[in-house]
């Protein structure tokens, strides 16, 4: 057991929003205010900027009640940002700032909610603190619906957004195959340089009402193909095609699709503007000559509280504990990350430590090995990765039946 360390924490929520960002933060909130050495909650406004900028919530002064409803609260009621602090090497004027403010509030423990970015800046903070001799705990709490931070199974927010996408996916199947001409519909799906989200896609398929084609940035994208795959399926398929496209297809040479200029050879020698999928409907319909649609699930992918996991939401909120109970007993300079396991051939889920600095900036893409030969679709060891995670639905509170979200007083420090 580490020396008892007496002090404030502050916790801050970083990058994209996700349907369980709140549950984690109500895990750490949560146990904060009940570690008899944490004398301080707060929260700070908009992630590290919050800091920065002296502008932080007073934890303490929140009605639990409205707390605990942060469990069912999409998106990050604290607020976030997208600020990447430069190394303390190169400059530490952030890091001075950080310090100043820490001193002022006697914050001995820190707590980011994050991805990929927000486990870079914890790591340099825990780094600078330790060099300069400041005693404070730092610990990383990993959320990101594109599933691809290093070192963990899975990142909470992913198996809702992957709940949400097979669902949507299901539905729009059932509508896209309605009338009795041909009908092609691409759904653009979020997912710049993994494709996990794209991949969940294959869940609706899995069960009888989903995409017939799935094309995931792990591999080059081939425009030829693409229209040969489609023009196969529409044959095949009573003229209707339903394919799922993630944002982040490329060409061999490294150029997104969403990006790409068409050239005069195909036919398409102006420069597509939109989203993904209105440039490949745009396509497909001069190739194929049917009615094609393009849908992009946008925000609403990351945000669909609705339908979310119970098994995310649960994790979440545990990370946050852990992370918590982990700081108190004297660990810093760490991420919580996921562990799979099977107990008596059920799924669980336990708790592990990484170093930051294994996690920050490494991204793990889906395994090649789960991409079909024809590289339009996913193996069944997707499915038996991703299904364990999906289950499970939230018990959501409701008035006049429709959500009830958190409403916190948002009480500055002073």
């Amino acid at each position: 057991m580490s020396e008892k360390l007496i002090g404030s924490c502050i916790f801050g929520q970083s990058g994209g929003p996700t349907a369980v960002i709140n549950a984690s933060a109500y895990g750490v909130i949560r146990a904060a205010l009940d570690a008899e050495e944490i004398t301080k909650v707060y929260g700070a406004a908009h992630g590290i900027k919050g800091v920065l900028e002296d502008k932080l919530y007073v934890m303490d002064e929140e009605d639990p009640k409205e707390l605990e409803l942060l469990l069912h609260t999409p998106s990050s009621e604290l607020g976030s940002c997208r600020y990447k602090i430069a190394d303390p090497e190169v400059d530490d004027t952030d890091y001075k700032r950080i310090l100043e403010i820490f001193k002022k509030y006697n914050v001995r423990y820190f707590f980011y909610n994050g991805g990929n970015d927000s486990m870079d800046t914890c790591n340099k903070i825990s780094r600078y603190m330790e060099s300069v001799g400041y005693a404070c705990r730092v610990m990383g709490v990993p959320k990101t619906i594109d599933n691809d931070l290093f070192g963990t199974d899975h990142c909470p927010g992913f198996a809702s957004a992957a709940k949400y996408i097979a669902t949507s996916c299901m539905e729009i199947n059932k509508d896209a195959r309605v009338y009795d001409t041909p009908m092609v519909t691409i759904v653009e799906i979020m997912g710049r340089h993994a494709g996990w989200l794209a991949a969940s896609a294959a869940l609706a398929t899995e069960f009888g009402s989903g995409p017939d084609l799935i094309y995931l940035p792990e591999t080059d994208f081939d425009l030829e193909k693409f229209l040969a795959d489609i023009d196969k399926v529409l044959k095949a398929n009573d003229g209707k095609v339903l394919v799922a496209v993630s944002e982040g297809i490329h060409y061999a040479d490294g150029s997104f699709v969403s990006e790409a200029k068409t050239s005069a050879t195909d036919g398409f020698g102006h420069a597509q503007l939109g989203g993904l999928a209105t440039l490949l409907a745009s396509i497909v319909k001069e190739r194929t000559g049917a009615k094609v649609r393009g849908i992009e699930l946008s925000l609403l992918q990351r945000c669909g509280a609705h339908l979310a996991s119970a098994t995310d939401v649960n994790e979440a909120c545990g990370a946050g504990k852990e992370a918590v109970e982990q700081a108190v007993k004297g660990v810093t300079g760490k991420m919580v990350a996921f562990k799979r396991e099977y107990v008596d051939g059920k799924y669980t889920c336990r708790y592990e430590l990484l170093p930051l600095s294994s996690v920050a900036n490494f991204e793990k893409k889906v395994p090649l090995e789960w991409i079909n030969e024809e590289q339009n679709g996913l193996k069944h060891e997707f499915i038996d990765y991703v299904l364990p995670l999906i289950q499970g639905e939230p018990a959501l509170p409701r008035e006049n039946s429709l959500p009830r979200y958190a409403r916190l007083k948002k009480v500055l420090a002073e």
